[in-house]
C-alpha cells in the first residue's frame, strides 16, 4: 500500500487552513501545521491526532517574518514526506487604499505574495526531481473584480491566480500539480481581523462547504476552481477571450487607433 504524502499547511488554527487540516486527515495524510496561534494548532491537532490515528507536526511562524518564513522554507525543503503545500495564509484590510496605513498595507502584501512565492520556491525543486506532488494556493474571486474596491487585496489574489496559472504551465509537464481555489465570500474570521461584520455580507459560503468543494476540484486535478460559479463555461469562455488576444500582443507596431492622424 503505497504511503501518502505529509501535507504542509499554512494559516492553518482556523478557517480554511484548519478545515483543510481536518479534511487531509479524515483522508489519512499525516500534517504539519503552520500559523501564528500556536494554542489553537496543538488544540486542533490533539483531535485530529485522536480522531484519525495521523501524525500532526506543530511550526508556529508569523509568515511576515523573515526568519519565520526561513524556517517553514527549510521544511519544505528537507521533509521529503511532504508531498502537497496548501498555500492559504492570508489577511485582508478593512478601509479604502486612501485610508489604509502604507505598513498595513506591505505586511498584506508581504503574506499574500512573498510568502506564497517562496514557499512554493522551496518546495517545487523537490517536487520536480520526484515528478509528483501538488501545491494548492488559495486565491479569490476578488482578484478578478476590481469593482469590489478591495484594491491591494484584490491585487495580492490576482498575483496568487496568475502565480498558479504559470506554475501550472511550467510544472505540470514535470509531474507537479498546481491547483487555484478561487473562494468569494466565506464565512472565515478574516472578515473580523479587517474590522467588517460577515452577517451584513449577503451570500457568505460556510467554510466546510468551500473546502469540500475546493477538494473534489482537487481530486479532478482542475487547474482552477471556483466553488460559488455556477456555470463553469463562463470562466472557460473568459480563457478563451484571453487567449484570443494573444496573437495581437505581438506587433512591431502600434495599433491603428494609437497613431498619430
Amino acid at each position: 500500500m503505497a504511503v501518502l504524502p505529509s501535507v504542509l499547511i499554512t494559516g492553518a488554527s482556523t478557517g480554511i487552513g484548519a478545515t483543510y487540516a481536518d479534511r487531509f486527515a479524515r483522508r489519512g495524510h499525516d500534517l504539519v501545521l503552520v500559523a501564528r496561534d500556536k494554542a489553537r494548532m496543538e488544540t486542533l491537532a490533539a483531535r485530529l491526532r485522536a480522531d484519525n490515528g495521523v501524525t500532526v507536526d506543530i511550526l508556529q511562524a508569523d509568515l511576515t517574518q523573515p526568519g519565520d518564513l526561513a524556517a517553514v522554507e527549510a521544511r519544505l525543503r528537507d521533509d521529503a514526506r511532504i508531498g502537497i503545500l496548501v498555500n492559504n495564509a492570508g489577511a485582508g484590510l478593512a478601509g479604502g487604499f486612501d485610508q489604509q496605513p502604507v505598513d498595513d498595507v506591505e505586511r498584506l502584501v508581504t503574506l499574500n505574495t512573498t510568502a506564497v512565492v517562496r514557499l512554493a520556491s522551496a518546495v517545487a525543486p523537490r517536487f520536480v526531481e520526484a515528478g509528483e506532488g501538488a501545491i494548492i494556493n488559495i486565491a479569490s474571486v476578488v482578484g478578478l473584480v476590481p469593482e469590489f474596491g478591495q484594491t491591494v487585496y484584490g491585487a495580492t489574489k490576482a498575483f496568487v491566480l496568475y502565480l498558479s496559472q504559470g506554475l501550472s504551465f511550467e510544472l505540470a509537464p514535470k509531474g507537479v500539480y498546481v491547483q487555484a481555489v478561487l473562494p468569494a465570500a466565506t464565512r472565515t474570521e478574516i472578515w473580523e481581523r479587517a474590522g467588517v461584520d460577515v452577517n451584513t455580507i449577503p451570500g457568505v459560503m460556510e467554510v466546510g462547504e468551500l473546502v469540500d468543494a475546493a477538494l473534489v476540484g482537487f481530486d479532478r486535478r482542475e487547474p482552477i476552481t471556483i466553488p460559488p460559479l455556477p456555470d463553469a463555461g463562463q470562466w472557460d469562455a473568459y480563457q478563451a477571450a484571453r487567449q484570443q488576444m494573444i496573437p495581437g500582443f505581438g506587433q512591431a507596431h502600434a495599433a491603428e487607433r494609437y497613431r498619430n492622424a
